[in-house]
């Protein structure tokens, strides 16, 4: 589905094929490795470190590659079509949109043995910190926090408080994963290695250093820092699903034209319904996945260009977002359906696409609120805040 160069893929000290790994991963997942398990194992996540996941967004200066979210999301989309679960985990390679608007100083100290850093965040619900001489000291709970088993660091929603009043806007502290525990919780449908489980805080300080306000803009001076966070947010998301659909469409490729039904009809391919089902999901799903990436490329040619993008500009990132995130789903269910009685097995991979791509849709960054900003923003109207 697209032409990402391989060795835009390689770091120079370790060289890893991404093709190769991507057929590693797939094999792993279909045994059910990481769904059973449910998270990713850490050779996998070392492998990723290798492709040049985590050093994708980090700034040159910091030892990064400096991608464009473009070329960071076709890589996503490759993992994700080797498993969803891998891509979904690989996503969070994004995190220099939110650790950058931690102070410069702070960021050459993380970034000083390696631009590798994994991050996973617990972000809701804040949890109260309350604010002493040297930082602030963090207890809680928090969930969703994907690929937790494997970070390096971990982020989490605070609300810094002194003698129980709440002090500014709420805050992300930034700690060693080790100082977290995690509390495996994640049990679902879809997404199952992802390793989403609940992170667990007792009494950590935090200097304040290495805390800041979740959407503030960064001070950082690179393009991909002008970049809307929030729809980076969505999009490395998103295109977990486009990654999940664009497998079903090619396994489906495979299957229809050898399989016949064990009533004596006709096999799949030759079928007219098939046909004709097949070439309308394939003509939505490709034209809501150039949508989606035509309107990232516009937002970053005017970040290029030194200008701030306009609401209907990442309106459309957000909403093009909702629209093929559903259509994926849509996709997956209706290639299972054509599949046969043989897709509707637990360890059958359309059963997994058709769950992997309905849970990226529960998502609340592509909720049906995403519809209604967008017809806001199209009738000239304000849209909730955080939307933009």
């Amino acid at each position: 589905m697209n032409h990402l160069a391989i060795k835009e893929c390689v770091m120079d000290s370790n060289t890893i094929d991404l093709e190769s790994l991507c057929q590693e991963i797939r094999e792993r997942a279909c045994t059910g490795e990481f769904d059973n398990q449910a998270y990713v194992s850490q050779d996998i996540i070392e492998k990723l470190k290798q492709v040049g996941v985590y050093r994708a967004l980090v700034p040159k200066r910091f030892g990064g590659n400096e991608w464009s979210p473009k070329q960071f999301c076709e890589l996503i989309e490759q993992l994700s079509k080797a498993d969803g679960s891998v891509g979904w985990v690989a996503s969070f390679g994004m995190s220099p949109a939110y650790l950058g608007s931690l102070p410069e100083t702070t960021l050459a100290q993380l970034y000083k043995d390696s631009p590798d850093i994994v991050f996973a965040g617990g972000i809701f619900p804040p949890q109260p910190a309350e604010i002493t001489d040297d930082g602030v000291v963090v207890s809680g709970r928090w969930k969703f926090s994907s690929g937790c088993m494997g970070a390096d660091i971990v982020g989490v929603g605070i609300s810094p408080q002194k003698d129980n009043e709440a002090q500014g806007l709420p805050r992300m502290a930034v700690m060693p994963a080790n100082k977290a525990q995690i509390d495996m919780t994640w049990d679902t449908v879809g997404l199952k290695g992802t390793g989403s489980h609940d992170l667990v805080v007792k009494e950590v300080l935090v200097a304040k250093e290495w805390t800041f306000v979740r959407g503030e803009p960064s001070k950082l001076p690179e393009p991909f820092f002008k970049y809307p966070s929030l729809s980076l947010a969505t999009q490395v998301l998103t295109v977990v699903g486009i990654g999940v659909a664009a497998a079903a469409i090619e396994e489906f490729q495979k299957l229809a034209p050898g399989k016949s039904s064990i009533t004596g009809g006709a096999e799949i391919a030759s079928r007219p319904v098939t046909q004709y089902e097949f070439a309308q999901v394939e003509a939505e799903f490709k034209a809501a996945r150039v949508w989606f990436y035509d309107t990232m490329q516009i937002v970053w040619n005017e970040v290029l260009a030194g200008r701030n993008p306009s609401a209907e500009q990442i309106s459309d990132m957000r909403l093009s977002c909702t629209h093929v995130a559903r259509v994926c789903a849509r996709v997956t269910r209706k290639i299972q359906m054509l599949a046969g009685m043989t897709a509707i097995y637990t360890h059958n991979p359309f059963s997994r696409f058709v769950n992997d791509t309905n849970v990226v849709t529960q998502h609340a960054f592509m909720g049906d609120a995403t519809l209604q900003n967008a017809g806001l923003v199209s009738f000239g109207m304000k849209p909730a805040p955080g939307y933009l």
